[in-house]
């Protein structure tokens, strides 16, 4: 178990490569969660999260001119080359083949050579250590290692700090090393404060130790979160939420999605899938207690392209897009007499599709999917019933 000393020396050790990460206030997303949130904008970090508070604490114990080996699905893979480069140590850094292409890009970009193997993080792990073991390096887990859990314990000292008020500290979990030393900081510093960690619904390999009391790998993992899709965490990690976390609970991909969008929308902040679901938790009721409630952002390294597919997803979870699938006759006009309808209901129309072949219709008859913008799930179903009324067949699609 890693103790307030050990903490507070990665904090020195890491403080001239950390940059600063003020908590922020947002009065829309309190307004939203029911309570005071404070953000903990840990995306802003060095290498876009905090992974290089953890990489820089266990890197810099070594011997310049030596080979460091990780395994990532991004932003551990970053905080290692960037602290392998700031100490003069080689890296070599093994990736999922599905990783993100701009985390791959950005980890060569801090001088680490990437060599993708396996199709989740937990095969690349494997794979990393075997090489390591074959070529002498060392090999910096990304959260089994008690100086990397100290190293991200420091953001636990500083949200004591800067939340004194807080009633609890909502934050991300995939292996478990950001839970572990951020709750080991707030035992040792803020006591009468709560801890939750948060898991994807579909990755929940701490609930799973928490069950089974021992690091066990759960089946298939599958979420949009890659940064916490991890198969097992390990025993010194399930030891420090046995003994300082409060709750772990779990939030769904829709819930995960929604939290991107609002943080875009309302905080101005580009926050990847796993670092929002400690707001998510909060805005769907996951997390009990009125009081203020720290969110820790943990990282922001998303792949544009998914970020375009998050913010769709994130629009029709939270109701603002309606798709619907409507039957005409084929006649002149039709599809005209059904925009107009569209019009005279004050919708904007986003995307229009008319088909005659391939789909079951009758012969004189095509099919119209159309896509409007509304404003929240109420209003989809008042348009819906309002289209219906105007006499047209019409299906809901999404």
């Amino acid at each position: 178990m890693i103790s307030l000393q050990d903490i507070e020396q990665a904090r020195q050790r890491v403080q001239p490569v950390v940059r600063p990460t003020p908590l922020v206030a947002s009065d829309s997303l309190s307004r939203l969660a029911g309570r005071t949130v404070l953000l903990k904008p840990e995306y802003r970090q060095r290498t876009g999260s905090f992974k290089i508070r953890g990489a820089y604490n266990r890197i810099s114990r070594l011997l310049p001119g030596g080979h460091v080996v990780a395994a990532s699905a991004g932003n551990h893979a970053q905080g290692v080359a960037l602290a392998a480069a700031l100490t003069g140590q080689r890296s070599t850094i093994f990736m999922p083949v599905n990783a993100p292409l701009p985390k791959m890009e950005a980890t060569r970009g801090y001088g680490a050579t990437v060599r993708l193997e396996g199709n989740v993080v937990d095969d690349s792990l494997a794979a990393a250590q075997a090489f390591a073991e074959e070529c002498g390096a060392v090999f910096v887990p990304p959260f089994d290692d008690p100086l990397i859990v100290a190293g991200q314990g420091t953001v636990g000292l500083e949200i004591a700090e800067e939340a004194p008020d807080a009633e609890v500290v909502v934050v991300p979990i995939g292996g478990g090393g950001l839970v572990a030393g951020v709750a080991a900081a707030l035992a040792h510093t803020r006591r009468g404060c709560r801890v939750v960690g948060v898991e994807a619904a579909g990755a929940t390999a701490m609930l799973a130790a928490l069950e089974a009391r021992r690091a066990v790998p759960v089946g298939a993992v599958s979420t949009m979160a890659d940064g916490i899709a991890v198969k097992c965490v390990s025993e010194l990690t399930l030891a420090h939420v046995q003994a300082f976390v409060d709750q772990v609970v779990t939030v769904d991909e829709e819930q995960i999605s929604q939290a991107v969008l609002l943080l875009l929308e309302r905080a101005k902040a580009v926050v990847e899938p796993a670092g929002a679901v400690a707001l998510a938790a909060l805005l769907c009721g996951k997390v009990p207690g009125n009081g203020p409630a720290v969110a820790l952002l943990s990282g922001g390294n998303v792949d544009p392209l998914l970020l375009t597919k998050l913010i769709d997803h994130g629009l029709s979870a939270a109701g603002r897009f309606l798709r619907l699938r409507i039957v005409l006759r084929d006649s002149p006009g039709a599809l005209a007499s059904v925009t107009a309808a569209v019009a005279e209901l004050g919708l904007n129309v986003l995307d229009v599709e008319h088909h005659r072949s391939g789909v079951a219709l009758g012969v004189d008859e095509v099919e119209v999917l159309i896509t409007l913008e509304t404003r929240d799930p109420e209003h989809r179903q008042e348009v819906v019933t309002s289209v219906r009324a105007l006499g047209y067949r019409v299906e809901l699609l999404q």
